[in-house]
């Protein structure tokens, strides 16, 4: 799986969210962790941790009073530090190992922080917000407990949980990947969208259009396409809606028996939880009897009669037989929405329709779902027909001789090559492109912190020990990282082939002109 294991019965790996304007006073400092990940460790020893980080973040700001640490490297862990929310931090703390698969890009791990926040907050709002709604901390706890937990279970191979490494360095998290179509399917493409916002009549009204696991359109903002994009490639895709198929995708990871071992994990940490945070919440006057949403558990869609995906994720009440359509918050425009989806064969359709805008609540949701069927199912049909002639299979944007990562930072868009073929580089190659990122990495935030317009242009090309050239460029807030194992000996012939594939895949982004 190109993932760096870790057991979870271990202290191999911590991961924890607490709030620095909490537990501040003495008897009280249970009352800052949010979230603790394994939850079955010695409260003393859980307390220690998030000490400990809150000393690191502290002592940092003296030196850096707007922006305080992304990472400590100490002798035995390395810790990641993500600001989240203004005084509420993710912290990640990883045991290094002389494990073979244990090299990872710190910027890697910090994106799987940023990501399981995003995803948060758009299916529950912002943590501060669920505190102040409910301050003994209850509420908020139990959302962050299911909810990672089931993002987790998508890093469980067996009983194991796994992080990205180095086998994960032509993959980049936080974009999306979009398909590449003809003119006449990105006409028909326009048409439908223009379909479905008819169909909407004067409600605002946005969608996300995927073939397979790829994007082909969307009228969201980049921020709420990649968290959409990011769901829709876990949970609603043709892939992820069978339930154990293999998939090309870079989103998606573990597998059917992971997800069993997942609901073991679950309610045995759950049983720690009560116990934990019942004692802590008695005592603040907290409330265990929370109705907890939880959007990312496995194999809860599936796809109805009439083409849309249905779930009882959102029921009304623990127990209800009866489904509520599911309901997401945008980040843009702060709007909570309807979420509606429609899938035939490779095609999903995503619409979503401010809650604001339906009087009728559910009455409403079926009356636009009937109009969409009667105006643009024709047009799906039509689209889908047109993508799957066009499309080349998993391998369609292989270059042969090459393995690459295109990233274009500014649209949050990335293309990688196939993992089919990824997995033909030897190891050697993987680690020293790991290793190459990891600098580009310190050389961007280095340019970050010396504010704007201060991104510098980048040209890094190294011999591995395997004689592999590893090669990095950036300009102007695009990135290419390439792998060529079967180049000449020479740096002129490496340079020539970063040419070639400038000028006939990037419009000579990367070129030297």
């Amino acid at each position: 799986m190109g993932l760096s294991s870790v057991t979870t019965d271990s202290e191999a790996i911590k991961f924890c969210i607490f709030d620095l304007r909490r537990g501040q006073h003495e008897g009280q400092e249970l009352d800052k962790i949010l979230f603790f990940f394994p939850a079955d460790l010695p409260l003393p020893t859980q307390l220690s941790v998030i000490g400990l980080s809150e000393g690191l973040i502290t002592f940092t700001r003296i030196f850096s009073p707007e922006a305080a640490c992304e990472v400590i490297e100490a002798e035995r862990n390395s810790h990641v530090f993500y600001e989240a929310e203004p005084d509420i931090w993710m912290v990640m703390i990883v045991e290094k190992s002389k494990e073979s698969e244990a090299i990872w890009r710190i910027d890697a791990l910090r994106r799987v922080l940023k990501e399981v926040h995003s995803l948060f907050l758009m299916f529950h709002g912002s943590i501060r917000a669920l505190l102040d709604k409910e301050p003994g901390g209850g509420l908020i706890r139990s959302h962050l407990f299911s909810f990672i937990m089931d993002y987790l279970s998508d890093f469980l191979v067996g009983k194991k949980l796994q992080l990205p490494n180095f086998r994960d360095s032509l993959k980049e998290r936080r974009t999306v990947q979009m398909l590449t179509v003809g003119r006449e399917a990105a006409i028909e493409v326009q048409s439908l969208v223009r379909v479905l916002e008819a169909c909407a009549g004067n409600t605002p009204c946005y969608s996300l259009v995927l073939f397979q696991d790829l994007l082909v359109s969307t009228t969201l903002s980049p921020d709420d396409t990649v968290n959409l994009f990011t769901y829709a490639v876990l949970r609603l895709t043709p892939c992820a809606l069978s339930s154990g198929a293999s998939s090309w995708s870079y989103s998606r990871k573990g597998n059917t028996a992971s997800h069993a071992a997942t609901r073991s994990i679950l309610a045995n940490s759950g049983s720690v939880l009560d116990q934990f945070y019942g004692s802590c919440e008695t005592s603040l006057g907290g409330d265990r009897n929370y109705h907890v949403v939880r959007p990312l558990q496995h194999d809860k869609w599936s796809k109805g009669k009439d083409g849309f995906l249905v779930t009882d994720i959102w029921s009304a009440e623990v127990g209800s037989s009866v489904s509520a359509t599911p309901t997401i918050w945008l980040q843009q425009t702060e709007e909570r929405m309807y979420l509606c989806a429609y899938q035939h064969r490779n095609l999903t359709l995503v619409l979503l329709i401010p809650i604001a805008s339906i009087l009728n609540g559910e009455q409403g949701v079926s009356l636009l779902k009937r109009q969409v069927l009667e105006s643009a199912s024709l047009k799906m049909l039509k689209v889908e027909e047109k993508l799957s002639k066009g499309w080349g299979g998993e391998n369609a944007y292989h270059v042969s001789g090459y393995r690459y990562l295109l990233v274009d930072g500014d649209r949050n868009v990335s293309r990688p090559s196939p993992p089919g073929k990824v997995t033909t580089l030897t190891k050697e190659s993987l680690i020293a492109l790991s290793k190459l990122r990891e600098e580009v990495d310190l050389e961007k935030s280095r340019a970050k912190w010396d504010g704007p317009g201060h991104e510098k242009d980048l040209e890094i090309c190294i011999r591995a020990k395997n004689n592999a050239w590893v090669i990095a460029q950036v300009t102007r807030g695009k990135e290419l990282y390439m792998v060529l194992e079967r180049a000449n000996e020479t740096l002129l012939y490496a340079s020539d082939a970063i040419e070639k594939f400038s000028n006939r895949y990037c419009s000579g982004a990367f070129s030297l002109d």
